[in-house]
């Protein structure tokens, strides 16, 4: 347990074959990254709310499911670089709540986009032990999440 930092960090990149433009009409709100979100699928009774100006600074969602997978929080933008980069708070109120940092970053590369989405939070000590469980859920999730991004935005 005191072999690994209370500090998580995870990221997965994925090169999508669009421009940048293109893939930027799917990362730029909350609402639009809700569409390829992967936990937006766990629960289809999910109660979704949004406030603020969609792909502004404060754009923000609440959710709220009964179901533990899928819990209840909120996301909030709290940078935005269009077309670069959209940095997001997260609260998770249940099943256990804290605090994660998402970032979306954009990078052209060609006629192509790689796009990195990336977490970081804090595990506290006994919890921090689970980091290869959380990376394993994490891999299956993000992956999921990056490869329906690249079906949208290569239609």
């Amino acid at each position: 347990m005191f072999t690994f930092s209370e500090k998580y960090h995870y990221e997965k990149s994925i090169v999508i074959n669009a421009p940048v433009e293109k893939v930027w009409q799917h990362a730029n709100s909350m609402e639009k990254i809700n569409e390829w979100n992967p936990w937006m699928k766990l629960d289809p009774n999910m109660k979704k709310e949004y406030s603020g100006v969609s792909g502004q600074l404060g754009d923000e969602f609440f959710w709220d499911s009964k179901q533990d997978d899928a819990g209840s929080g909120r996301q909030k933008i709290v940078e935005i670089i269009p077309a670069k980069k959209v940095k997001s708070q997260i609260t998770f109120y249940r099943p256990s709540p804290g605090d994660a940092v998402a970032e979306i970053v954009l990078m052209p590369e060609g006629n192509s986009t790689k796009v990195t989405w990336s977490l970081d939070s804090e595990m506290k000590r006994p919890s921090n032990i689970m980091k290869p469980m959380f990376d394993y859920f994490m891999k299956k999730s993000y992956t999921e999440g990056l490869d329906e991004l690249k079906k949208l935005s290569e239609k």
